[in-house]
């Protein structure tokens, strides 16, 4: 197969869902022995799980490890979930992937085991960080924990917990004891687990777990640095004496920052890691993380968040009233039908106009009924189903443009923007801004 063909049989496993798990996904392992032999850091979390991935992936590149990062969903380009030292993996090696997998899927499936797509991208991403002898794999969890593919990872390195709050709740469950039960789920016999600041009941969860499990429990919050600078250029601090600067905006990233650095501290201490200040410094200016609060343009305005729960759009209005208080504001925003919008209410006040499109997902909660939860957010509400028009919309207002909701949208909407302000965009498809 070639690269395309494999990307339509990736996507046509689609269409079995999301079913959380771990019998099916572990005869696919079994057909393909000794990828789960492998030093992994496995990461759960409602929010934060990307940036503390990326994060961890470029100081660990920075100390001279070949580091695979295995993170969902992607934004642009469909290889971003599966990066060897932070570039994604050629065409023709995931195309190679995908041949050598398909009759493996084939033959499960004559006798009635039907792999998911994450399933499949679980084993497949494994595999191919093996085949190109990775020191350290980095792994976000696709969907809760204990359930999820990435679960059959026996003997972590770290276990690492980003911030908790409500999500998936059709799966994980209605209250954040609940979701962090699942969360926790990761939680391996005689490990060790780092945690980002937690609400109390959260944490209480995590501690119970990491207790029973025998492992050491370290928090984010105790991590020793001072913050310089905040600002809409990123984070100045200064760690082990060090001065570095964090490019991801927003304070919430302060928490994910700490949670990442915690992390290394476990690799330097307990794993004998030589991480040095400088790796972390070098590594940290190197982070990118599209549609995390990403500026696309100055003139106007662009910024582009995958804000889509209550504590998302909580750190996304933050950021928004913390960073660009004064002009005119529109915001695009999309969401999918089974995320909870009753925290929309944390806009409220932030935009002169609000435009509600919709998302290419069978799961998006129409325009026009958005638009009815946004009444009374902005002094203007309009339905532009098209993101595309939409964003010319946004343009012709002459105010400031925020996109935030569904990463689906943004995966969307980004190259459209980028194809706007061209001088923005690079060879490989990346954004300068």
């Amino acid at each position: 197969m070639n690269y395309e063909q494999s990307l339509e049989y990736i996507h046509s496993l689609d269409k079995f869902g999301s079913r959380p798990g771990l019998d099916r996904v572990r005869k696919l392992f079994n057909r393909v022995p000794n990828i789960l032999n492998q030093r992994f850091i496995h990461i759960a979390g409602t929010n934060g799980k990307g940036s503390v991935s990326t994060m961890l992936s470029s100081i660990l590149e920075q100390a001279g490890h070949r580091v695979g990062l295995f993170i969902s969903p992607y934004i642009v380009d469909f290889r971003e979930r599966i990066q060897i030292n932070n570039r994604m993996i050629s065409k023709e090696e995931l195309a190679e992937a995908v041949t050598y997998f398909k009759p493996i899927l084939e033959e499960l499936d004559a006798q009635g085991i039907v792999i998911t797509e994450f399933e499949f991208l679980t084993v497949l991403s494994f595999w191919i960080y093996k085949q190109n002898r990775c020191d350290v794999v980095v792994c976000e969890v696709g969907m809760g924990g204990l359930l999820d593919s990435t679960n059959l990872i026996p003997y972590p390195l770290c276990s690492v917990i980003t911030r908790i709050d409500l999500d998936h709740t059709a799966f994980l469950g209605d209250t954040i004891e609940e979701v962090a039960a699942q969360k926790a789920g990761i939680i391996k016999t005689y490990s060790t687990t780092v945690t980002a600041a937690q609400r109390r009941e959260a944490y209480a969860v995590i501690e119970q777990k990491a207790r029973e499990e025998h492992n050491t429990l370290y928090r984010g919050e105790d991590v020793r640095l001072t913050i310089s600078a905040n600002s809409k250029d990123g984070t100045r601090f200064v760690y082990r004496d060090t001065d570095m600067t964090l490019p991801l905006i927003g304070t919430h990233q302060i928490d994910n920052l700490r949670c990442a650095l915690a992390t290394v501290e476990v690799l330097i201490n307990e794993h004998y890691f030589d991480i040095t200040p400088e790796h972390i410094r070098a590594g940290l200016l190197n982070v990118r993380h599209p549609a995390r609060f990403e500026k696309l343009h100055d003139d106007p305005v662009v910024i582009l968040d995958g804000a889509h729960n209550p504590n998302g759009l909580s750190a996304f209005s933050e950021a928004v009233r913390a960073y660009y208080p004064d002009g005119g504001k529109t915001l695009i925003i999309g969401l999918l039908a089974d995320k909870d919008s009753s925290s929309l209410h944390l806009l409220k006040g932030l935009f002169t106009h609000i435009i509600a499109a919709d998302i290419d997902n069978p799961r998006a909660l129409p325009a026009d009924e958005l638009a009815k939860s946004l009444y009374g957010i902005a002094p203007q509400i309009e339905i532009i189903p098209n993101p595309r028009d939409a964003f010319d919309r946004a343009l012709s207002l002459g105010d400031d443009i925020f996109v935030c909701g569904s990463l689906y949208l943004a995966s969307e909407i980004r190259p459209y923007i980028l194809s706007v302000f061209p001088d923005l965009s690079t060879p490989d498809g990346k954004n300068n801004a």
